[in-house]
């Protein structure tokens, strides 16, 4: 089952999907294990050729409920994206995980933080500062947020940005604010912070944020007095996985990690 809800966030709403678990036995169990996804820069809930409708509806399928969401100005959602930067976003994705932990069928207690690209810098983010995220997945997860979403726009928009207050990029206009703001994300040194554990995808084909990305992620959760780590090249895997050889090493390998973290069983192999 796929239900639209609006989840309400500093005086926007924002689009969202819930896909419920498929239902394997004669009645569906009293709560059910979340993963929540955060979608990348202006990205949005569906994804580069629907990876996140397609990641969303296998593992529900697995057992798994998924609440993938728009952040303000992507998709669905009103608002203007990149307006108050990057806080904004990570304001938005504590929103989102407080309206998930309220919902009725859920086990707070097995809620899992899925992020790409930004989207899984700002999943660092929340998670470092939300103890009851104990589990977090991150995919072509972005590691230097300026110097990745620069390197995306172009330096020529980044400087006009700075030098006349925002540029227009793909139709969004990205204010200076918003750059900023980006320098003041720190996910590599917030990871050290997050006492849970996590898996961290990545892949070789990967032109968009570099498969150093994950490397820089591995080395600071390696200094951490808690929590494991776990990481994979998705061979084939370009930024969004778009192939079918790169999406189906990434969704068996996120797959079979959570399936460990939320100890549930499966009968369908992906």
């Amino acid at each position: 089952m796929e239900h639209t809800y609006h989840i309400k966030s500093s005086g926007i709403l924002l689009a969202a999907t819930l896909h419920e678990p498929v239902v394997f036995a004669d009645k569906a169990p009293s709560q059910y294990p979340l993963v929540v996804i955060c979608h990348g820069f202006i990205g949005g809930r569906v994804g580069v050729n629907r990876l996140f409708v397609k990641a969303a509806r296998d593992l529900a399928a697995q057992g798994w409920g998924v609440l993938r969401f728009d952040y303000g100005g992507c998709g669905e959602s009103v608002g203007d994206y990149g307006a108050g930067g990057i806080d904004v976003l990570l304001q938005q994705t504590r929103d989102v995980l407080r309206y998930a932990f309220q919902l009725e069928r859920v086990d707070t207690g097995r809620v899992v933080l899925l992020g790409h690209s930004l989207g899984g810098a700002v999943a660092m983010l929340a998670a470092s500062q939300e103890p009851r995220i104990r589990s977090l997945v991150l995919w072509a997860a972005a590691a230097r947020p300026i110097e990745d979403i620069t390197r995306i726009v172009g330096e020529e928009k980044y400087q006009e940005a700075l030098l006349t207050g925002h540029c227009d990029y793909l139709g969004y206009q990205l204010g200076k604010g918003f750059f900023q703001s980006l320098q003041g994300a720190q996910p590599l040194q917030e990871a050290t912070n997050f006492t849970g554990d996590i898996l961290l995808l990545h892949g070789n084909r990967d032109d968009v944020i570099p498969l150093d990305a994950m490397f820089h992620y591995e080395r600071e959760l390696r200094l951490r007095q808690k929590g494991s780590s776990e990481t994979e090249i998705v061979l084939g895997g370009d930024h969004t996985f778009s192939s079918a050889e790169g999406y189906q090493r990434l969704i068996a390998s996120t797959a079979g990690w959570i399936k460990k973290q939320t100890a549930i069983s499966s009968t369908l192999a992906v």
